[in-house]
């Protein structure tokens, strides 16, 4: 379950980067769906970083060492 909600994370935020991307080629700078998409991106990144730390500290996910 923890797995999926990292995963469905990753891919909102890979979403919103892809439409702020999208939005920056085809609007011409004429509206501000770019500067959104790009907001909503950081706030769901910010989102992600809180929500693994909150699991660090209440021991729902186990950090592991590299190697």
């Amino acid at each position: 379950m923890k797995t999926l909600l990292i995963v469905a994370f990753l891919g909102v935020i890979l979403y919103n980067l892809g439409a702020g991307l999208y939005y920056m080629l085809v609007d011409n700078g004429s509206s501000t769906r770019t500067v959104w998409a790009l907001t909503r991106r950081i706030g769901f990144s910010v989102g992600l970083i809180v929500l693994v730390m909150v699991g660090i500290a209440t021991g729902w996910i186990e950090p592991h060492g590299v190697g």
